[in-house]
């Protein structure tokens, strides 16, 4: 099956409580977010509609930083094309992400899966590491 994934931070959640782009009803969200994070990010995305499976980092929140975070979705995007979800496109804002997703995948493109990340550009989110316990409060 093939389907689209997005990032979330900068391309579905544009801060505080904003939705931006957001995924069809097959696609898959690959998200640089923590586990630990998982409450308001399931808080926000059921409250906005969108029921799509996530994917979250398992590094702690402390832990993770945007190389690692777009290592973890470049894995994510090799285990999910190994089980048989062919990802098209990657939907993320974060270049520093963008190219370490890209690094991470060059091996599927071998294989004649090539996944293209798109750069949403989009400089009004902040790219580093911040809770939105908000969401949860909505």
């Amino acid at each position: 099956m093939i389907c689209n994934g997005f990032d979330i931070d900068g391309v579905i959640h544009l801060g505080d409580g904003v939705c931006g782009i957001r995924p069809g009803p097959s696609d898959v969200i690959i998200t640089g977010r923590s586990f630990e994070e998982e409450a308001e990010t399931l808080a926000f995305l059921r409250r906005n509609g969108i029921n799509n499976p996530v994917f979250f980092n398992q590094c702690h929140y402390e832990d993770k930083t945007r190389a690692s975070s777009g290592f973890h979705k470049a894995e994510t995007i090799k285990m999910l094309h190994r089980t048989g979800l062919s990802i098209q496109y990657f939907f993320e804002d974060d270049e520093v992400q963008k190219a370490e997703i890209e690094k991470g995948i060059e091996e599927v493109s071998a294989w004649g899966i090539g996944t293209k990340v798109i750069h949403v550009n989009n400089p009004h989110v902040a790219k580093e590491n911040r809770r939105h316990l908000e969401d949860l409060n909505d």
